[in-house]
């Protein structure tokens, strides 16, 4: 088992919503509101003045749980809407060392 974590611009949460929700083998997934800081920023057409002068962009995390044999064909179909928007994705995984319900 993996824990798929993207970061996207908060603009992409819907886009990726209606994305997620087609891939059969993703069951579930969470987002989260997160601030993007770094100096791409600066250069980001999205930017309110508001986020240019307090220096952040309103970013989203999304984390999906996944089986190792579908991480490649979800980031492939996720990629065709984070690429086409803007390109300012990140994404990482790493494995999930036991998971459960409380």
């Amino acid at each position: 088992m993996k824990n798929l974590v993207l970061v996207v611009h908060a603009n992409m949460q819907n886009d990726l919503a209606d994305q997620l929700r087609t891939i059969k083998c993703v069951k579930d997934f969470t987002f989260s509101e997160v601030q993007g800081h770094g100096s791409r920023d600066a250069k980001d057409s999205f930017l309110s003045m508001r986020d240019r002068v307090v220096g952040y962009s309103p970013h989203i995390r999304v984390e999906i749980m996944l089986e190792d044999e579908h991480i490649s064909a979800v980031l492939e179909q996720l990629r065709s809407v984070v690429n086409h928007a803007r390109d300012q994705g990140i994404y990482w995984v790493t494995p999930v060392e036991q998971s459960g319900l409380l």
